[in-house]
């Protein structure tokens, strides 16, 4: 086992571009870190440098308190699964899974022993004797994880596994990565743009935008206090709708005003946002609703002074929840891929997605009265896109 760190690590290539920009992450021995964001955003260049296939232009990386920016990567002991499988279709299963052993010169029975119990661990037992070419995507996704097993790393490095597989295997094969890597306990730093990949697999999870790390805790510490609105909007789907309030003291309470509407917020609101204060003179705040905040009242219940009127524009009936596209009378803001705003752009009517209730009767069409569980909104600068 190994714990890892990057220490102010930049990587500039040739021609100016900045890949990587004073990135500094430490990853406990025995975690399974996902490190998430959009592509170009840098991530998969820190993965490479940590592998030894790029050298940083400064800094450090650390593999159990040893820099190793000077070592060759085959002395790093880390082992890498890569997006394509990478097998030898002329091989059979258990010689793809030994070959890096044999490079090594480990004994063959040693090899042997290693082989079996890495199909064993992965469900691979019945197709030792099988090529690549008669196994599924699933399959051979396994294999060349057995591959990096039997290496007994210190560390692994997945570099988006499962963006070739369909949908259903992608859910059992993350599942199966999560299962593999507590019983093994080996450091693992797995690499993605799907932001449910990250949700469900990682002890914690790393956001990266545009090269830069913007924020690291555990799944949900990320998602329920993100650090700004890149994270806010990044993590989630669907994804957090985001519009232009106003915060007006009315009756000695708080109200957001939303377009020609306002909503009574929760009384706790300015004690669990103390900055919002500083927003009650007339400066518009941005607020974040995920879509879990909005529900149809009919089954709410709620008083009116918590609730929108909206027009639903689509709904989609997905099983557990109900998907409702609807529209209101406000400033609507989209985000570019910046943790800050000032690429932002506006529309005069707000388009929000809600997940409600399977029991709303909601139809396309209509315009109906939505509560907002006003005490989980998020709010934002629209300046910088930091947390209020």
């Amino acid at each position: 086992m190994a714990s890892v760190e990057f220490v102010r690590v930049t990587k500039t290539f040739e021609n100016g571009f900045i890949a990587v920009a004073d990135f500094s992450l430490a990853i406990k021995d025995g975690e399974l870190l996902v490190l998430v964001g959009p592509s170009g955003c840098g991530k998969s260049t820190a993965l490479r440098i940590l592998a030894g296939l790029e050298i940083p232009t400064s800094g450090e990386v650390r593999i159990d308190g040893r820099n190793v920016v000077e070592v060759e990567p085959r002395d790093r002991d880390i082992a890498m699964v890569f997006q394509t499988y990478a097998l030898y279709p002329h091989m059979t299963v258990a010689e793809n899974i030994g070959f890096g052993l044999g490079l090594h010169h480990v004994p063959k029975d040693e090899i042997t022993r290693r082989v079996n119990e890495a199909a064993e661990l992965l469900g691979l037992v019945d197709e030792l004797h099988r090529r690549p070419g008669q196994l599924s995507g699933g399959q051979r996704q396994r294999v060349a994880m057995g591959r990096a097993i039997v290496r007994e790393p210190k560390v692994f490095l997945m570099d988006e596994p499962l963006s070739n597989l369909d949908a259903k295997l992608r859910v059992h094969m993350r599942s199966e990565i999560g299962r593999l890597q507590n019983r093994l306990g080996t450091t693992t730093l797995y690499v993605t743009h799907d932001q449910v990949e990250a949700m469900t697999m990682g002890d914690r999870v790393a956001v990266m935008d545009k090269g830069r790390l913007l924020q690291v805790g555990t799944p949900k510490e990320v998602y329920v206090h993100p650090i700004n609105s890149f994270v806010a909007g990044f993590l989630g789907s669907p994804a957090m709708n985001f519009v232009e309030g106003a915060l007006i003291v009315k009756d000695e309470a708080l109200w957001l005003g939303l377009g020609q509407q306002e909503v009574l917020l929760a009384p706790d609101v300015l004690a669990n946002h103390p900055s919002l204060r500083e927003y009650l003179n007339g400066r518009p705040v941005l607020v974040g609703a995920r879509p879990e905040h909005f529900e149809d009242n009919d089954i709410a219940k709620a008083p009116l002074s918590r609730c929108i009127t909206a027009d639903f524009e689509l709904v989609e009936e997905l099983g557990p929840q109900t998907i409702v596209h609807m529209v209101i009378n406000a400033k609507g803001i989209v985000l570019d891929e910046a943790p800050d705003l000032a690429s932002e752009s506006t529309k005069s009517v707000a388009r929000l997605i809600g997940s409600f209730d399977p029991k709303t009767t909601a139809l396309a069409g209509q315009r109906r009265v939505v509560a907002i569980e006003t005490e989980r909104l998020h709010f934002f600068d629209p300046a910088t896109g930091l947390s209020v």
